[in-house]
């Protein structure tokens, strides 16, 4: 079992001024020796001057201040290269809206022993989503289906936010050339580690849909979500088939 060593989670925000001091007091209470770091990409609603407040108050936390709001993906990206920077051997993901418990986080911990990614899982037996309706379960567990399907991916919950990667995973998997930039950069990330020959571990979570602020999914998110799996199973599915032919 490899030794876990520094382990940072990144919180990317975007309007989270309801959320961000709340989100950042559970995880280090529930993780004291886990650092934070916070990117904020220009909200309006002051979410980084309060996280600039905490970082003060925490040599812990740490702010990154992007100028505009430029997708999920490019935040966790941005966020990656500081930890990566800092030193950090272990570099987590979590959501600022509370979704994702930091009260389990050791459950990823744990899993990390043997891993080099860890997810929190809503679709793997224990796991399970608090206050969402049928449509939208329906809707997460057949675009996971698809994804398995599609890309060969074989995870329960490749969408899903809160996981943990080590050092060595981000760098093997050439951040440089990571173009999504949006929710779809979370399957392209699994699709990467798996395909790089790395172990990925599921580990049960309770998801509990935000209950303040506003959510940044949209329909037209996952319809781009959907196109860019599409292209990507296509691609692979032309290159097996010429791999076939070559033999």
């Amino acid at each position: 079992m490899t030794p876990i060593g520094r382990v940072v989670v990144v919180i990317p925000t975007y309007n989270e001024a309801e959320n961000i001091a709340w989100i950042v007091g559970r995880l280090r209470a529930a993780q004291p020796e886990v650092d934070i770091i916070v990117v904020d990409d220009g909200s309006p609603d002051g979410t980084g001057a309060i996280a600039d407040g905490l970082a003060a108050a925490d040599r812990a936390v740490t702010v990154v201040h992007r100028p505009a709001k430029a997708g999920l993906g490019a935040a966790y990206l941005h966020g990656f290269r500081v930890a990566l920077a800092g030193g950090y051997d272990v570099i987590g993901e979590m959501d600022a809206d509370g979704s994702h418990q930091p009260e389990q986080l050791d459950r990823l911990l744990a899993a990390l022993g043997d891993a080099d990614l860890v997810i929190g899982s809503r679709w793997v037996p224990g796991g399970s989503v608090v206050n969402w309706p049928l449509r939208r379960e329906l809707l997460s567990r057949g675009g996971n289906l698809y994804v398995r399907m599609l890309l060969g991916v074989r995870v329960h919950d490749a969408t899903a936010g809160f996981r943990l990667f080590r050092r060595a995973a981000l760098e093997k998997i050439d951040l440089a050339s990571v173009q999504s930039t949006g929710y779809v950069f979370q399957t392209d990330l699994v699709a990467r580690v798996l395909r790089s020959g790395m172990v990925v571990r599921e580990v049960p979570i309770e998801f509990v849909e935000r209950v303040r602020g506003d959510s940044k999914m949209s329909g037209a998110v996952a319809a781009e979500s959907l196109r860019r799996i599409t292209a990507w199973g296509l691609r692979e599915r032309a290159r097996q088939v010429r791999r076939a032919l070559q033999r």
